[in-house]
């Protein structure tokens, strides 16, 4: 039916909705706002005339606060007092658990064990005995990332040098050759000329270039150049062939730090590609595991001798008695009879045990038993003991035997051992040359040799922003390397090394393992120290009479000068 009808408001009628439960319980929240006991809201309490005031059953469980019903909880502990203090008075004794103020403060704090990850620690009240990191020097002649670079060469040519006759230099000297522009220092010169040498003996591309060029075999201060140049066109790189004309010409001074460490790095690469120095290698490999075998036993060997002596103290603090064995059980434990009197033993009717092991040092001792059957039982069993003792005596003093026999033939016939035969021999040896000497020149020999033996060089640890430290033999500093590469530093003196130390937060699994390596190597540390400053104290001194002012006709020359010290570089290993 379409279309618009006018009725009267009196003739319409509501349909009420049915009672039920949720209309209920919808009527009952919209009306009150508290529950147990309900309290309904001002607003309507004075449009239907409801008293606002709580019955008398309720005034003790309920209060006004603000206007507001509140619950008042007070009588429930009111009422727990005096239930505990009526069973006090009848002789009860309450016991409540009490939890400690730690795990109500902080729950996790027990179930923390340290240590943990460095960046997880957070800061409590015992770090502040942690003392304050300096700050690490960071003047550097060379930029900023180039350290890297400059301490790897620097390293590889003083722990190599010896193989490709190079005589060590300091670091501060490599650092300001490189610096150097008005010339080319000799160290650089014999730096180059020494590691073309070692391409040059081997079978590669760069022995072969200056073969066909046949240019002559020796390489000396004034044709160096050539064979740098022959290196650098037979590595085909476009980086480096853009500079052959510069050094051709004689102004390798002027080429750029990040270029001259590149033409190093080359060769140190092409170097390590090289017989001599993998041979070398593997003979260092093997030797460490040969002195770190050694190093281990001896160790063993250290805790055994500990152990026995331990036990032989113990046994000589039992009292040594006439132990008499009558009738019943008897029992006697691992290592008691060796303290009896040679005596005769004689057992009677019962059980005797005895448990394995235990030998009586009188071997002429009778032992008589009632039953013949039991006797000839202990005897066959001794007669077998000796038999199988006699005969392993006899196998193990043939191998002996075959061992001494077959030594010397694969001694001479060195090509047909292997790598086990040889780690046994060597370790042999090893142990042969200690063998008059203490256990702490054992000791140190066996660090000494292991040290000598140097494969390359790795971080001391990191320390909790991953922050690298590295300490190098022959210098002394501890080096600081950022988690990026790009930032370093090093700490020069022994109080910067001891407030470092202080500093590390043995929670941290980072900082806890660094500070171990470092307290390791602490006094050695400290060694390199006090030598490094002791030589920084004498050409400061040095410096200081160079700059007293002289007649012009005296005046030192420029070689003299201590900042120019580089300059007297010399090859003490220099192959003639």
């Amino acid at each position: 039916m379409n279309g618009k009808v006018i009725v009267n408001a009196d003739e319409l009628t509501g349909k009420n909705p049915p009672l039920s439960k949720r209309f209920l319980k919808s009527f009952i929240k919209d009306s009150t706002y508290r529950s147990l006991p309900w309290v309904i809201h001002d607003s309507l309490a004075r449009k239907h005339g409801i008293s606002t005031a709580p019955p008398s059953e309720l005034k003790n469980k309920i209060s006004i606060q603000d206007g507001l019903v509140v619950c008042n909880r007070k009588r429930k502990k009111i009422e727990d007092k005096q239930k505990t203090a009526e069973q006090n008075e009848n002789g009860l004794k309450v016991y409540k658990r009490r939890k400690s103020d730690a795990a109500t403060e902080n729950p996790e704090a027990k179930t923390i064990k340290y240590p943990i990850d460095d960046l997880f620690v957070e800061p409590a009240e015992e770090d502040r005995l942690l003392t304050e990191r300096p700050c690490p020097c960071r003047d550097f002649n060379v930029p900023m990332d180039c350290v890297g670079n400059l301490l790897m060469l620097w390293d590889f040519c003083g722990s190599y040098g010896r193989l490709f006759n190079l005589s060590p230099f300091s670091l501060e000297d490599f650092e300001n050759s490189l610096c150097y522009k008005d010339s080319t220092p000799l160290l650089i010169v014999e730096s180059y000329s020494t590691l073309l040498r070692l391409l040059l003996n081997d079978t590669g591309k760069f022995s072969m270039a200056v073969e066909n060029k046949k240019r002559k075999s020796k390489i000396t201060q004034i044709n160096w150049t050539e064979y740098l140049c022959d290196f650098l066109e037979t590595s085909c790189t476009v980086d480096f062939s853009m500079h052959i004309s510069t050094i051709k010409r004689g102004h390798y001074g002027l080429l750029g730090i990040h270029v001259k460490l590149a033409l190093f790095q080359e060769l140190v690469a092409q170097a390590l590609e090289t017989g001599t120095i993998r041979d070398k290698l593997d003979e260092y490999v093997e030797e460490r595991q040969a002195l770190a075998a050694t190093r281990r036993d001896e160790a063993l060997d250290e805790g055994r001798k500990k152990r026995e002596e331990k036990e032989r103290r113990k046994f000589e603090a039992i009292p040594k008695k006439e132990v008499k064995l009558s009738e019943g059980n008897h029992s006697m434990p691992n290592g008691v009879i060796s303290a009896i009197p040679k005596k005769e033993v004689k057992l009677s009717e019962g059980n005797h045990s005895m448990p394995n092991g235990v030998i009586s040092e009188n071997r002429n001792d009778k032992v008589y038993t009632r039953k013949k059957n039991h006797s000839s039982v202990h005897t066959q069993q001794n007669h077998s003991s000796r038999k199988s003792e006699i005969e392993i005596g006899d196998d193990i003093s043939e191998k002996n035997s075959k061992k001494q026999k077959v030594e010397p033939n694969s001694v001479e016939n060195g090509n047909h051992l292997s790598k086990r035969e040889i780690h046994k021999l060597k370790k042999h040896e090893i142990k042969e040359s200690i063998e008059m000497k203490s256990t702490e020149q054992r000791k140190e020999f066996l660090e000494r040799e292991i040290e000598k033996r140097y494969i390359r060089t790795i971080p001391l640890g990191k320390d909790r922003n991953y922050c690298r430290y590295w300490f190098f033999r022959r210098d002394g500093r501890i080096f600081v390397e950022s988690s990026d590469s790009k930032q370093w530093g090093y700490y020069k003196t022994k109080e910067e090394l001891d407030a470092l130390i202080g500093s590390l937060n043995p929670k941290g699994e980072r900082e806890r393992a660094l500070k171990k390596q470092l307290q390791k190597f602490y006094n050695k540390i400290c060694a390199q120290l006090h030598r490094r400053s002791k030589e920084a104290t004498q050409r400061d001194v040095l410096e200081d009479d160079a700059l007293v002012r002289r007649s012009t006709r005296v005046r030192a020359p420029p070689r003299e000068n201590p900042a120019l010290a580089f300059l007297k570089y010399e090859n003490k290993w220099k192959d003639i």
